[in-house]
């Protein structure tokens, strides 16, 4: 069955969203803010997610871009700002879809199960079991971002973070420079390779065991770089 996770601080809108969904056999989980929702897609992975923008504890926004760090499953925003600036940033921050308030609920029903079909016919990728990263040097929770090597917390500038999050959130894969480059630093600095060198120089030295001779954190020379799990 259709898991669906609800992330919806006003109650009533809430409880009306989850009995429509229950009653068409989906299986639904409701969070009031952010930081629970969060939570609740690391612990029980939604198929597809309903996020209103205006949370009481953090933008649906900022949601959407912590959860694209890990997860792949179709988000449909549901928000009352119908201005097209906002649109494009949820959008952009990895949204599938956005309806506008008030809102047809066969609508919002068809558009769910557009999201869920499009999401069942793309290719397989490998999920992130928990948020979390675990390697025999360190682990990696997505979901509280922190790093802990040995019971004892690493301590990463946000920079650090972003990269190894990217690399982490795809394993095995090779991760080009540009691509890398493009996502931490932005557009401008596509051709800047030594920003590259310089910081997964400091991951390695916080987190590998021989940071000359890496074994998580590999450099395929002149294409880019991969985490070895």
């Amino acid at each position: 069955m259709t898991r669906v996770l609800v992330v919806e601080d006003d109650a009533q809108l809430a409880r009306a969203l989850v009995i429509n969904l229950q009653a068409r056999r989906y299986v639904v989980d409701a969070a009031p803010d952010g930081a629970t929702a969060l939570s609740l897609a690391a612990s029980e992975p939604p198929d597809v997610l309903i996020v209103d923008l205006g949370l009481p504890d953090m933008d649906g926004i900022d949601v959407i871009q912590a959860l694209r760090r890990w997860s792949r499953s179709p988000v449909l925003v549901l928000s009352a700002r119908s201005g097209s600036e906002d649109k494009i940033r949820a959008l952009d921050a990895g949204a599938d879809d956005y309806m506008t308030k008030p809102f047809s609920m066969d609508e919002l029903l068809a558009r769910l199960r557009a999201a869920t079909r499009r999401a069942a016919e793309a290719p397989p990728l490998e999920p992130v079991a928990g948020g979390q990263v675990s390697t025999d040097d360190f682990t990696v929770d997505l979901v509280a971002k922190k790093v802990k090597r040995v019971d004892r917390d690493v301590r990463l500038t946000p920079t650090e973070w972003h990269l190894l999050e990217i690399l982490i959130c795809n394993p095995g894969r090779l991760i080009s420079q540009r691509r890398l480059l493009q996502e931490v630093w932005g557009p401008s600095y596509s051709t800047k390779t030594n920003y590259l060198r310089v910081y997964m120089a400091q991951l390695r030295r916080k987190l590998e065991a021989d940071p000359s001779h890496p074994r998580y954190l590999i450099t395929e020379p002149g294409m880019g770089y991969r985490f070895e799990p």
